[in-house]
């Protein structure tokens, strides 16, 4: 089952990286098949127990993916501190247009569940 999990996995990553490849050389492969497997999912409307399974498994590793961009902060902190200011902006400009924006999505999911259920 985890092998099945794992297949559809890797599957969806190939395929996004040819998609890269072929027409879309500015978006990362692996979005791209992160996208196509959330697209696919919403379609078929569950999520398999081995997708489940493979997908839980790798969870637990996650954290390991924080370690370099942690590192290479440490690493080059005095080129961080140099563009402290173009930092500080953007993350201030993407923070006012993302959390009114996820508030709204929030609202817009909470009245969909709320019509589900009355129906």
């Amino acid at each position: 089952m985890l092998l099945r999990g794992l297949t559809w996995l890797i599957l969806f990553q190939l395929i996004g990286t040819a998609l890269n490849v072929l027409f879309l050389p500015f978006l990362p492969s692996a979005i791209i098949g992160m996208l196509l497997l959330v697209v696919f999912l919403r379609l078929r409307g569950r999520v398999s127990a081995s997708l489940e399974t493979a997908s839980n498994g790798l969870l637990r590793f996650l954290p390991l993916l924080l370690t370099p961009p942690a590192a290479g902060v440490m690493m080059y902190g005095n080129e961080v501190a140099a563009d402290a200011a173009a930092i500080l902006v953007s993350l201030t400009l993407s923070f006012i247009l993302v959390v009114p924006l996820a508030g709204h999505l929030m609202q817009y999911l909470v009245a969909r569940q709320a019509r589900k259920e009355k129906a």
